[in-house]
């Protein structure tokens, strides 16, 4: 028996347009449509979850999701960075980005570390139950999440450093799947949602 989640990107923002810490704004409207057109297309029959943005529970809505909310999949708590573009903070506080960019263990925002992220994250893949087979009534996972959460999973469904975070894109609405059991993960990197 294994455990199968699939994780899907929430649709496009205004905050993920415009390289912006997270405020929890909605999705764009272009984003919305496209997630109502990949509803049906994400496996069917098990639990659904979103992480607790807004932006998260519309894609969810939009897909045909009954999600419940998934405090362990929130996006990394950005504290005083939290609605600030990349640029704003990068002329304000230079050098604490470089930090925050090169050390996954730095919070120079006061907020949470990816290797926090990371570990709430993993936490809770580890804790899901195994799928029972034929009629057992648990099924796959499906979760929508921010794109960081879907690093963070990748990260540790592989097995491989933090510092590979920022090498892995995670466009909007796209599915990675993982399947695994006892601590050994596959991964089916980014396909786009509904696109098979």
């Amino acid at each position: 028996m294994t455990v199968r989640v699939t994780l899907v990107s929430a649709a496009m923002g205004s905050a993920l347009r415009e390289a912006r810490f997270d405020d929890g704004g909605p999705l764009e409207p272009a984003g919305l449509r496209q997630a109502e057109q990949a509803a049906g297309t994400l496996p069917a029959g098990g639990r659904a979850y979103a992480s607790p943005s807004p932006r998260c529970a519309a894609t969810a809505a939009a897909l045909g999701l009954r999600a419940e909310p998934a405090p362990a999949l929130a996006g990394c708590a950005m504290g005083r960075w939290t609605g600030l573009t990349l640029a704003e903070v990068a002329a304000a506080e230079g050098g604490s980005i470089a930090r925050w960019l090169a050390d996954p263990a730095a919070a120079p925002h006061g907020g949470e570390s990816l290797l926090d992220l990371f570990a709430r994250v993993a936490g809770w893949l580890d804790a899901l139950p195994l799928d029972v087979p034929s009629g057992g009534g648990r099924g796959p996972v499906v979760a929508v999440v921010e794109p960081d959460v879907v690093r963070a999973a990748a990260l540790h469904a592989l097995g491989v450093p933090g510092p590979a975070f920022w090498r892995l894109d995670v466009p909007p609405l796209s599915v990675t799947e993982l399947t695994g059991r006892s601590g050994r993960w596959n991964v089916r990197w980014g396909r786009p949602a509904g696109g098979g």
